[in-house]
């Protein structure tokens, strides 16, 4: 195929995944949590890029570097107009994501994988989900998967070209999420074992050169983060997962599910292998996973491609040890934290369902033809279609965090009712970002009992009832008062109730009316 209808087929993905991401965004009921921490971090920069705001903050600045940038286009001061700000710095990242999806589906499974890998690689909940809201894979995503790019380009060609933005990416990445340090630290793995492989060999001259470079060069680009944090990064996870911070605690908030202290540290890590598994699968989906096997069996023996296939598999093999890691360490695991994994397993699912075709064939007499085989057509490719599409429409065309709508309707609640010298309780931090409000949340949760500002307290059931300390805190804290609102007020099945207490002086031990139910 030619460049000029590659480039062509990339625009034309590009515009179809803008309508995708642009669609879902619309359909948001409410931002990710983690997107909270984002937009404060923005907030500050927006009033100066302060050396507190660029670097103290427990986030690494690329990506609330990029929502203040948006929100000065932008414009606007109310939670929304953020929130809007954030949602779109992620939906451009995830626009652009296309081309190096598509370069590196090309380079590992041929041209003609390439827009297959991209369709697929949106078309899975997950990442409209994630690239739509206020998060930062998208922009980690596309600057890592830019990085894989040129990094394959140089294990395939040799040529030293493709290592300056090899470390030009892993810095960026870098600079938007510390697991972006995995991209140089693949590539030096990478080109420790292929020495050990007659066939990948690289002449020592122009090993020695490329390794240099790998550890120079990133060190360089993110000295400034390292130097202002004092280390890799200051997240608790990743301090747990490298074991330079102890494991959270059995009943730690982050936890999916509680710890039995008396776990032995092999069920611990069989459980976690379980969750990074599950994990994998959600990203990739049932109907694809199969035909990812099929691509990577139809992708061997690598030929030319085996420099990349070691690497993609060393990048593949750290990431899923990492998960694993992150499970044992900190108790959770999400799909969202797999996408790495996902998308090199998404291209090959792409890959192994065009072999699959091209390999499968009727007699034309079955069809009212002559006597010739006939490969898939555009009708059974649109029969695929149709049947995905029909398998992902109910996740595809839910609203994002629908789940949570009720804390929209709690900050409502809470703008109306609550004056803004008034503290409240949101262990979450949604109903005090969308109302404006002041207050605590899971970290300072411990504070609010002797505050005599507290008015409200905002709670969904799940707190109530949980094994976690701070359920046993919020129960003490409301005592045995009754809700004067409840959000929403009918809620379905799949959404979660949040109710709102009343601690002032007037509703200490009085149930009062509950109000109207949130704006939709």
């Amino acid at each position: 195929m030619t460049l000029p209808k590659h480039i062509a087929r990339v625009f034309l993905l590009m515009a179809l995944v803008a309508a995708l991401l642009g669609w879902t965004a619309k359909n948001t009921a409410i931002l990710f949590a983690d997107g909270l921490r984002y937009i404060d971090q923005a907030r500050r920069l927006d009033t100066g890029p302060t050396l507190d705001g660029l670097f103290r903050s427990i986030d690494h600045p690329a990506y609330p570097l990029a929502i203040a940038g948006m929100h000065r286009v932008l414009g606007g001061s109310t939670p929304i107009d953020w929130q809007h700000a954030g949602q779109a710095a992620s939906i451009l990242a995830g626009i652009l994501l296309v081309i190096p999806l598509y370069l590196v589906a090309a380079e590992m499974f041929g041209g003609s994988a390439a827009w297959l890998a991209v369709v697929f690689s949106f078309l899975v909940p997950l990442t409209g989900h994630v690239f739509s809201d206020t998060l930062s894979e998208s922009l980690f995503l596309l600057f890592f998967t830019m990085g894989v790019w040129t990094s394959l380009r140089f294990l395939r060609e040799g040529t030293f070209g493709w290592l300056p933005p090899t470390v030009g990416f892993a810095a960026l990445a870098y600079w938007v999420r510390p697991e972006g340090l995995l991209l140089p630290a693949a590539m030096v793995a990478t080109l420790g074992i292929i020495p050990l492989m007659s066939a990948t060999r690289l002449h020592w001259p122009r090993w020695w050169a490329a390794v240099a470079f790998l550890v120079i060069g990133p060190a360089c680009l993110i000295a400034p983060i390292i130097a202002s944090k004092g280390g890799l990064s200051t997240k608790p996870a990743v301090g747990r997962v490298l074991g330079t911070a102890p494991k959270s605690a059995s009943l730690a908030v982050e936890r999916q599910r509680p710890l039995d202290p008396d776990q032995s540290t092999a069920k611990t890590y069989l459980q976690a292998t379980r969750a990074m598994a599950f994990a994998v699968r959600d990203a990739v989906t049932i109907p694809l996973l199969p035909l990812a096997l099929l691509g990577l069996i139809f992708s061997w023996p690598p030929g030319e491609r085996s420099r990349p296939w070691v690497f993609l598999a060393t990048v593949m093999i750290a990431w899923a040890l990492a998960m694993i890691r992150l499970h044992a360490t900190s108790g959770y695991c999400t799909p969202r934290h797999s996408m790495i994994l996902a998308f090199p397993l998404i291209a090959s699912a792409a890959f192994g369902l065009i072999r699959l075709m091209g390999m499968v064939s009727i007699p034309g007499t079955w069809v009212g033809r002559d006597d010739g085989r006939y490969t898939a057509g555009p009708l059974i490719w649109g029969l695929i279609f149709a049947g995905l599409v029909s398998y992902y429409r109910a996740d595809l065309s839910a609203p994002v965090n629908d789940r949570f709508l009720g804390y929209r309707g709690a900050a409502d609640y809470l703008e109306s009712n609550v004056p803004e010298g008034e503290r409240v309780v949101d262990l979450t931090g949604w109903s005090l970002y969308y109302s404006g409000r002041k207050g605590y949340t899971f970290g300072n949760l411990i504070e609010a009992m002797g505050d005599r500002s507290l008015s409200r307290v905002v709670v969904r059931e799940a707190h109530l009832k949980g094994p976690w300390e701070y359920c046993q805190q919020v129960r003490q804290l409301i005592g045995d008062r009754a809700p004067v609102a409840t959000y929403p007020e009918v809620p379905t099945r799949e959404q979660d109730k949040v109710l709102v207490f009343d601690w002032s002086e007037g509703g200490k031990r009085t149930a009062q009316a509950p109000a109207a139910g949130p704006r939709q």
